[in-house]
């Protein structure tokens, strides 16, 4: 073999790290890509997150008649007293439980479609099924760090670290405590992913070919999913707030009814829908770019997602 064809051969050899991917399985690329699309959507709207959980924890102490306080002030507040990096506060717990629990989700969610769905696209309703298994699937599993991040995020605990904070609670309320608010959880997390993929993939589904395979697919998914997010998050609001609630006082509760009639009694209906702005902005943002970043991952590995 001449000098030439040694090179050119060289040169068609696909690096190894490419290849070795090549040849993960599906549902392993499924992971990769919802963990990468996970640590994306996490690190940029962290913020907002803190900020909801600590409008909805400040219902404890503000007294009926007090001034209402706002999403602006809550953030303004916590630059002013932990500076800037206080808005990041609670972003380890939100990796440890984003990073596996975006990948979970997507590859629980390819696996399902895949079994059931192969050769046929899902419905609106079978759509509302896969989405709410996926996510009871990582919400159950994850669930443990959701509480600590929460607790993290509503500044009345002081924790240093993720595992110590895990070591705390078993030590001082029991395993149990880490699984607070599991009711909440799903009746929080299983509607919201269901109807979010519902309304996701029937608005791809109505939108013109010529427009969908274009270069505006990334931009034109992003707003299906900036759309179903907002009508997902407003219908799932109420069980944020009873979550938030159990989690950071969960021997103040020891049923998800007793914290739903103390939210009623002190505030109302109101009451049930405190942080619903930066939740609403968070959630819907979050998704929308984790859907988009893993489906163009997926497209990129020749996978169908």
């Amino acid at each position: 073999m001449s000098e030439e064809e040694e090179m050119q051969d060289k040169n068609d050899t696909p690096p190894k790290s490419h290849s070795s991917l090549n040849k993960a399985h599906p549902v392993l690329k499924a992971f990769m890509c919802g963990s990468l699309s996970g640590t994306c959507s996490t690190l940029l709207f962290q913020p907002l997150d803190l900020v909801k959980t600590r409008l909805q924890t400040l219902q404890n102490s503000v007294r009926p008649g007090s001034p209402k306080v706002g999403m602006l002030r809550v953030f303004v507040t916590v630059v002013r007293t932990e500076k800037l990096l206080g808005l990041w506060k609670g972003v380890s717990p939100s990796f440890m439980r984003c990073i596996p629990g975006v990948g979970i989700y997507f590859s629980t969610f390819y696996s399902l479609k895949q079994h059931f769905f192969e050769l046929k696209a899902p419905g609106a309703f079978e759509s509302v099924l896969l989405g709410a298994a996926a996510r009871c699937v990582a919400g159950v599993t994850m669930l443990p760090f959701t509480v600590i991040k929460t607790r993290f995020e509503s500044g009345h605990y002081k924790y240093l670290s993720v595992w110590g904070a895990l070591r705390s609670v078993c030590e001082t309320e029991g395993p149990r405590a880490l699984y607070s608010g599991l009711t909440a959880t799903l009746l929080r997390d299983a509607p919201f992913s269901g109807i979010y993929v519902m309304i996701y993939s029937q608005s791809k589904r109505a939108l013109p070919h010529e427009l969908s395979s274009s270069g505006l697919a990334p931009l034109l998914n992003f707003s299906c999913g900036v759309f179903a997010g907002i009508l997902a998050s407003l219908v799932t609001q109420p069980a944020d707030v009873v979550k938030t609630h159990m989690q950071v006082n969960p021997t103040c509760y020891s049923r998800t009814r007793d914290a739903v009639r103390f939210i009623y009694t002190e505030h109302g209906v109101g009451g049930f829908f405190r942080g619903a702005v930066p939740r609403s902005l968070r959630r819907t943002l979050m998704a929308a770019m984790a859907w988009t970043v893993y489906e163009q991952l997926m497209a990129r590995m020749g996978l169908k997602s």
